[in-house]
């Protein structure tokens, strides 16, 4: 048996691999663990720095229930949830981006007809969603479904609130069979990610802003398409170039369009000021 030491224990922990190690596995774990031992060596870890590592995770794995994600909340604030998807779903000129999932999603979402208002009373600016759904050269997904939430004019999302969830500014709609969606929801607020846990500690520590721009998320889907997972971002936030999830980019900014009180575009009659946002939604093949 050889002396392990810090030149000789990384190569000793990838040989206790066996030959039924499947490649992609062996190929994941053997890099995981080559970087985690580079990383320890290159700053020289401390056994406190260490314990407190665990610590953190260990708390972050606490923080998760069913209506909150840490881990993913983690995962979005070290860039490493953009980077799985700039190298999964690399952008194709013409077609739909994809963005972070984020930590609120909930499935099993109940379905509205089109033309629906989804946020059940919330507060916020109504705004009437609308556009298109369809591959790249523009032919239209005749029911293609979007799962939509957001967080509500306030920067809450529906199940932050105390109580059973009942949901809000949630819900899934259809396209018709030319393609085209629409339904109401609110404009969402800008609003800072959960900082009263682990992650939150780990963004003061690094004098790092929690804000998040508003935006709506959705996960477009259709037969014969690319599943897309996504948000649109209101193009008039002062947070666009400082997303804590650095979530952004410049196709998925949209023009919230301001309205005085008055009659919709589909009919409907505000007594309030509301907006419109008109964007388009094409999905690559799958």
């Amino acid at each position: 048996m050889s002396d392990l030491n810090v030149n000789t224990l990384t190569a000793a922990v990838l040989s206790r691999m066996t030959p039924e190690v499947t490649p992609r596995f062996r190929e994941i774990m053997t890099a995981l663990v080559r970087h985690l031992h580079d990383f320890t060596r290159e700053v020289a870890l401390s056994e406190a720095e260490w314990l407190a590592a665990i610590d953190f995770l260990t708390r972050t794995g606490q923080n998760c229930t069913e209506t909150r994600q840490e881990f993913i909340l983690l995962s979005d604030t070290l860039g490493l949830s953009s980077l799985v998807i700039a190298v999964n779903h690399p952008v194709v000129e013409g077609s739909l981006e994809s963005s972070v999932l984020g930590p609120f999603y909930v499935p099993a979402m109940a379905e509205y007809p089109s033309g629906s208002d989804l946020a059940v009373g919330v507060a916020g600016t109504p705004t009437l969603y609308r556009g298109l759904v369809s591959d790249t050269a523009g032919r239209p997904l005749a029911g293609a479904a979007l799962d939509i939430w957001s967080s509500d004019g306030e920067g809450w999302y529906d199940v932050q609130r105390p109580g059973p969830l009942v949901p809000a500014a949630r819900g899934r709609v259809r396209a018709g069979a030319d393609g085209r969606y629409a339904f109401w929801s609110i404009k969402p607020a800008d609003y800072p990610v959960p900082t009263d846990g682990p992650v939150g500690e780990m963004l003061r520590a690094l004098g790092r802003a929690s804000m998040r721009p508003g935006h709506l998320h959705f996960i477009a889907s259709a037969p014969g398409a690319e599943t897309v997972t996504t948000q649109i971002f209101a193009a008039d936030s002062p947070h666009l170039h400082a997303d804590a999830v650095f979530g952004v980019s410049a196709g998925l900014i949209a023009s919230f369009q301001p309205h005085a009180p008055g009659l919709a575009p589909d009919g409907r009659r505000l007594e309030r000021p509301f907006c419109t946002v008109d964007y388009d939604l094409r999905l690559r093949p799958a």
